[in-house]
């Protein structure tokens, strides 16, 4: 790799970040007021990917459950990608298309949120949680780009979509991770 192709991948990036903040903003906002409403009515926020958006769930949940920039009380979420337990068992006796739904059955209630993250918008597992938040009444926020894949066309009215609009995987995850840090800069203000 030379130093011209690494210039190149910061411009990509940041060629999609700008046309994501041209597009994705209020979508954001909305996705912050939704998850600050679930927090103030005790409500929980679980989430749940594969790969590297397991990592931004457990990210995610890791800001809340702590702090992300300013001091305010602990909130409840939780990252369904980091029971290691839960997750095999599941796989193991059930499939894997249910580790994520499994999970969402046993602590989801009416009220909570899903934070569904997806970089294609396809992943199936994904998916599958998403119908049993929907069945348990509990709101849906989705992070996904391209054309949002089979997740998009599963939302509804209550749901907010966050797709990213690029095709890359890797900018798509560099976008999902800014909108992240942008949720947690939004509840914090709220709850501080």
């Amino acid at each position: 790799m030379s130093e011209s192709n690494i210039s190149q991948i910061f411009a990509d990036s940041i060629a999609v970040k700008s046309a994501a903040a041209e597009v994705l903003v209020p979508a954001i906002n909305n996705a912050a007021q939704l998850m600050g409403n679930v927090l103030e009515a005790d409500g929980k926020v679980l989430s749940c990917g594969n790969g590297g958006s397991a990592a931004d769930c457990q990210h995610f949940s890791a800001e809340l459950v702590n702090r992300f920039e300013t001091e305010r009380r602990a909130l409840a979420a939780i990252a369904l990608t980091t029971d290691s337990s839960a997750l095999t068992s599941i796989a193991n006796d059930y499939d894997y298309l249910r580790i994520f739904s499994r999970q969402v059955e046993a602590i989801g209630r009416e009220g909570d949120c899903l934070l569904a993250i997806s970089t294609s918008g396809n992943s199936d597992n994904v998916l599958e949680a998403i119908n049993v938040a929907h069945a348990k009444q509990m709101s849906v926020i989705s992070l996904s780009g391209g054309t949002g894949g089979k997740i998009a066309q599963a939302l509804n009215a209550n749901d907010v979509e966050i797709r990213v609009p690029s095709d890359s995987t890797a900018r798509i995850q560099e976008v999902h991770l800014l909108v992240i840090h942008a949720l947690c800069n939004s509840i914090d203000t709220r709850f501080s």
